[in-house]
């Protein structure tokens, strides 16, 4: 089974399942469901530090205050609704913006909502422990297919 999921599973749906994980709280169905994530990533070489700390990280729950957020993040992925983000930057700026949600990830020891940034025109990726308040709005965002945006990986050759 565990060959089926890693063999049909694109990146875009680890990263929701993570995500869903990650909010999930510390209870027993959790730990069961973050032991299945393990798993799926056992192919992978356990001696690379970024695919370590990586998977770490996605098998570890989210601060309560950082899962509530992620829940509404994770909600306004699924309807396709514009996201207000208050965002403290790494130098401490604050800033509001208007993120059109695309999908969440893990890289290395942290948890980024990528989206597109209505204020800089262009994708974005902010780290989920640096949002300080996020809300949805009525708005519709535009569907943006998460394989073309999703930063961090090699980009094949032209």
């Amino acid at each position: 089974m565990a060959n089926v999921i890693r063999n049909t599973l694109t990146t875009a749906e680890l990263a929701a399942l993570a995500l869903s994980l990650a909010h999930l709280g510390a209870g027993p169905q959790s730990v069961t469901a973050r032991r299945g994530l393990r798993h799926a990533f056992q192919h992978l070489d356990p001696n690379d530090d970024v695919i370590a700390t990586t998977l770490t990280t996605l098998t570890t729950p989210l601060p309560t205050d950082v899962a509530r957020r992620a829940r509404v993040i994770a909600n306004a992925v699924t309807a396709r609704l514009v996201l207000r983000v208050q965002y403290r930057d790494a130098a401490g700026h604050p800033t509001t913006r208007d993120i059109e949600p695309v999908t969440c990830l893990v890289h290395r020891d942290h948890w980024y909502l990528v989206g597109w940034c209505r204020m800089r025109g262009g994708i974005r990726a902010f780290r989920l422990d640096r949002i300080v308040a996020v809300e949805p709005t009525d708005l519709p965002a535009r569907p943006h297919l998460p394989e073309r945006y999703l930063p961090f990986q090699r980009r094949r050759a032209a």
